[in-house]
């Protein structure tokens, strides 16, 4: 791993928020809407937490329906 990507991993991790949905995840996969359920923020919010996290490869997603999880 290089250390670029390694900047990247630890700014993702920096956010508490995104901190707290991996915490979640790592126990199981969940959709977007049970995770926006833990969480005091919008939709969209919820969105870009969940791009920073995918981007930097510490969390996979995929779509269901009309649903990502």
């Amino acid at each position: 791993m290089e250390a670029k990507d390694m900047i990247l991993i630890c700014k993702a991790l920096s956010d508490t928020n995104r901190l707290e949905i991996v915490r979640m995840l790592s126990d199981g996969e969940k959709c977007g809407c049970k995770i926006l359920d833990k969480f005091n923020i919008t939709q969209p919010t919820l969105s870009h937490h969940m791009k920073i996290l995918v981007d930097c490869g510490i969390v996979n997603d995929r779509k269901e329906g009309k649903f990502i999880c």
